[in-house]
């Protein structure tokens, strides 16, 4: 009888898999854009830093920006000028980008944003009150305009629920209706008050960034750090409600609780900004759209939606100050024609609309 052949040592190693070798982990698509939109923004505002009558270098700006700086001048109009202009329009963008994705989700539409439902006009309404009628200073006035964008936002929401439910087509509809209202009570102020007092209002309404301070830029950075996280924790309850009140609540979804906790968290962060720049247009309409183009993700673009409203409004701020023969645009004015092209661009390509 033969032996049958025993394997050898070479037999076996030649035979032996290839060991498995893991592919290297690649960042998230939403993860790297976010990154992407932060880096610009930080770039932007390094350039808006310099940006000026006077010029800086990026040392003395980054110099001056952390306090080290030996030139007396570059500290004290980079950090006393420049640097709270450059965070207000950062909080501003951060918050009304926030906002706008959170109104986009709620309502269920991309034109869901404050501005168009009628936050921001609210806003607006309580800021021109307080100027035609008491003529108050500027922390009146925008304490005047956070009470009146809460207000809005508690007559808007009231007004859409039926049987307990918000949010759809109905808020929307309710939120332009009460925004034409107040609208029309906005230029009656304006036409029958003191004409000195409705041009101060006419300038507070088409939202600058001019002559910011640390008044301006700390409450908007506050408010953004506080509400912020509030409505990123809520991040997965929109996303379910998205698909359906019915759905989300069989998955465990506190529905009106969820929706009317972001809904407070949003008018908060939308009220604080309008405060503090007044009226900016379509940043919150364009934002989340933007970002949730680049991510590609089905998730709310609320991380991201913010980032974007912050480099966008640091860049129409670099580009008003910018703008040859020193034309000085108000950054409000010039967002409402980034964001109209845009809306124009959106519904030219849309076969939906």
């Amino acid at each position: 009888m033969i032996p049958a052949p025993t394997a050898t040592a070479q037999d076996a190693t030649s035979h032996r898999p290839l060991p498995f070798r893991k592919a290297p982990r690649r960042l998230p698509r939403t993860v790297l854009v976010g990154l992407l939109l932060a880096t610009a923004t930080a770039i932007l505002g390094v350039v808006a830093l310099q940006t000026g009558t006077i010029a800086f270098s990026f040392s003395e700006v980054l110099g001056a920006a952390f306090g080290f700086s030996d030139d007396p001048k570059a500290a004290m109009v980079v950090h006393r000028i420049r640097l709270p202009r450059t965070l207000t329009a950062i909080g501003v963008g951060l918050a009304l980008g926030a906002a706008g994705a959170t109104f986009q989700s709620i309502s269920r539409n991309a034109l869901g944003s404050p501005d168009i439902i009628g936050f921001t006009t609210g806003a607006a309404s309580g800021a021109v009150a307080q100027i035609m009628l008491f003529n108050a200073g500027p922390a009146a006035t925008a304490l005047a305009a956070i009470i009146g964008g809460l207000a809005t936002a508690a007559a808007v929401y009231l007004l859409s629920v039926r049987g307990g439910v918000s949010g759809g087509y109905r808020l929307i509809l309710v939120g332009i209706g009460i925004g034409a209202l107040l609208g029309a009570v906005n230029t009656l102020l304006l036409v029958k008050g003191n004409e000195d007092l409705a041009a101060q209002a006419q300038m507070w309404l088409s939202g600058s960034l001019a002559a910011r301070s640390w008044d301006h830029a700390v409450p908007v950075m506050i408010a953004v750090l506080l509400l912020l996280p509030i409505l990123l924790g809520q991040g997965r309850s929109l996303a379910l409600l998205e698909m359906g009140d019915d759905v989300a609540r069989a998955l465990g979804v506190r529905v009106e609780a969820s929706r009317l906790i972001s809904m407070t968290s949003a008018v908060g962060l939308t009220a604080v900004a309008t405060a503090a720049v007044g009226p900016i247009a379509f940043v919150a309409l364009a934002a989340p759209q933007l970002a949730a183009r680049l991510t590609r993700s089905v998730q709310v673009p609320l991380a991201t939606g913010a980032l974007m409203g912050a480099a966008l409004m640091v860049a129409c701020d670099l580009f008003t100050q910018r703008l040859p023969l020193s034309v000085h645009v108000p950054i409000g004015l010039m967002t409402g024609l980034v964001g109209g092209c845009y809306l124009l661009w959106l519904v030219a390509r849309s076969r939906s609309i």
